[in-house]
């Protein structure tokens, strides 16, 4: 079995006790709908739509020949694929065979990627020749050296390597294979990365499980729904709240979309039916504009009932826009990987609605809202959020140092982020992380200042936030050179940057040339006066 950190004996009876906790795999929501309704479209990719059984089938000829290779229980799985049906195949595969998969974003790079294969040492990689880290060999074979058995990529020819080829026939399952045990580890999800490239979060069946068909209860998900994946598929945001396996669970259908960019997404939305669409808040500016650019494009949101709004700060102001001009009922969801989500009900009035992030999914979500010092803050006073529950994690994947500092003696996870609570719904104000939170895609200061200062002619480096009306933040990097160099180029900076293969969504928007950098009484870098030294003029 798969390490991780289970939640003590008396709470987990209570989870049990309580109905939270089932004891049933994750695959069991694609078993009871083949069961039921095999004919019924489960996904609509492209042209092609995908019952229930043929998402069953699919993913039992890769589980299948997974299983007769001597995959199984114990095994780790590295994937990367783009919004197609053959990320949820490959999910359920690998979830029917108790391999636990970590799910990079497509958009990582080899920094990302490599990292994650460090992390877990996967004995399978699931990838696509359409991403650069496997347009040719080279990063496979490095895989290959360090231990993983087996390589398979959607767009490959050989069909040895095939993803395509593995998914369109295969043996039964063989005698013995089967899930994970519901109380043990069935995936890992990717934390925000507030101190480098993401840590690992270990979900069980159990814990998602709950999470998921608590989610498809307060968003009112049936099998009417037909629920627009534009976000990354992968994203915990768009697998879970109430995500593509809320879809699953309640029997609809998830409509597939390359990205949230509007006119494709309306077309698509059109076409489809769609009811229920997710998006982050500046891909929701970006559908607010296509609108109001012209108004005969809201005909083709007729179908759209409801918009999900997380991943980063909404302001009020956007918010209640969306009824009047997209047509539509607004939810906001703040969650995170790591466990705890919140939503606005749909029977809250407007002003819960568009004033907060909403409040937790279950009874036994425990809230703590605490001062600088650790002391609980009265409601309507900001404080660092704590928090435990019947799907909050109890410690990241082989990190104990962190852990150490994440988690307080009760098991409390503290987030790093900053909220106001009134009358049980939370409002997030800030974060206590080095982080920032550009369009929902979360930045690790401490990485980019780590690999600026690999330039020959940088010596310090510091990186912060600089408020934007349409991401909610962007970043700018503040730079010491070394003696003698006057300056360096933006575009040479972000090239530099790209060759040590970060993802790009995390190059600095900004950049500015000090002397020194000013530092704090305890003589670390004042991040507080970069942010104040950055006027609306200057940012």
């Amino acid at each position: 079995m798969i390490e991780f950190t289970p939640w003590p004996d008396n709470l987990a009876r209570r989870y049990r006790e309580a109905g939270y906790w089932i004891g049933q795999p994750l695959t069991r929501m694609l078993d009871q709908q083949v069961a039921t309704r095999p004919d019924a479209t489960a996904i609509v990719c492209g042209s092609r739509r995908l019952s229930y059984a043929d998402l069953d089938r699919q993913s039992r000829h890769l589980a299948g020949r997974l299983a007769v290779k001597g995959f199984g229980h114990g095994d780790t799985a590295l994937v990367q694929l783009p919004n197609l049906a053959e990320f949820y195949v490959t999910f359920f595969a690998l979830l029917r065979i108790g391999v636990a998969p970590v799910n990079a974003l497509f958009s990582h790079r080899r920094l990302e990627v490599a990292d994650y294969a460090r992390q877990i040492a996967p004995a399978v990689v699931i990838g696509a020749r359409a991403h650069e880290l496997f347009r040719d060999d080279a990063f496979a074979d490095e895989l290959c050296a360090g231990g993983t058995r087996l390589i398979l990529l959607l767009g490959e020819d050989d069909p040895a390597r095939s993803l395509s080829d593995w998914l369109a026939s295969g043996p039964a399952l063989p005698e013995g294979a089967g899930p994970t045990p519901a109380d043990q580890v069935a995936f890992f999800q990717l934390s925000g990365g507030s101190t480098g490239t993401p840590k690992l979060i270990p979900r069980t069946h159990d814990d998602y499980d709950y999470s998921v068909r608590a989610s498809v209860e307060i968003c009112g998900v049936t099998a009417d729904t037909r629920f627009l994946c534009a976000l990354p598929a992968a994203h915990n945001f768009t697998l879970s709240s109430p995500g593509a396996l809320g879809v699953f669970h309640a029997g609809g259908t998830v409509v597939m979309a390359a990205s949230p960019e509007p006119l494709a997404c309306f077309d698509l939305m059109a076409r489809e039916g769609v009811t229920m669409a997710p998006l982050v808040p500046p891909a929701v500016a970006l559908w607010l504009r296509a609108v109001e650019d012209d108004p005969a494009r809201r005909a083709q949101l007729a179908t759209l009932d409801l918009m999900l709004v997380g991943g980063a700060s909404f302001a009020e102001a956007t918010a209640r826009r969306v009824p009047d001009i997209l047509g539509c009922r607004l939810q906001q969801v703040f969650g995170m990987a790591e466990g705890l989500v919140n939503y606005t009900r749909l029977d809250d009035p407007a002003q819960i609605v568009f004033a907060t992030q909403g409040r937790p999914i279950s009874p036994d979500d425990e809230i703590r809202i605490l001062d600088e010092d650790g002391n609980p803050v009265p409601d309507g006073q900001p404080g660092a959020l704590a928090t435990r529950g019947p799907y909050t994690f109890r410690g990241y994947y082989r990190s104990p140092d962190h852990n150490a500092r994440a988690f307080d003696a009760d098991g409390f996870y503290h987030s790093g982020d900053v909220v106001v609570r009134e009358n049980g719904y939370l409002r997030v104000v800030g974060r206590i992380k080095d982080q920032i939170n550009r369009g929902g895609e979360k930045i690790a200061a401490e990485e980019i200042e780590n690999l600026l200062l690999r330039h020959p002619d940088i010596t310090h480096a510091a990186l912060v936030a600089i408020p934007d009306p349409h991401l909610g933040e962007k970043s700018c990097a503040f730079l010491v050179l070394r003696d003698g160099v006057e300056k360096l180029s933006p575009p040479a900076l972000r090239r530099a940057l790209l060759e040590q293969g970060v993802a790009e969504y995390k190059l600095p928007d900004r950049f500015r040339i000090l002397a020194q950098l000013p530092l704090t009484a305890v003589g670390k870098i004042d991040k507080r006066r970069l942010r104040d030294s950055l006027t609306p003029e200057t940012a």
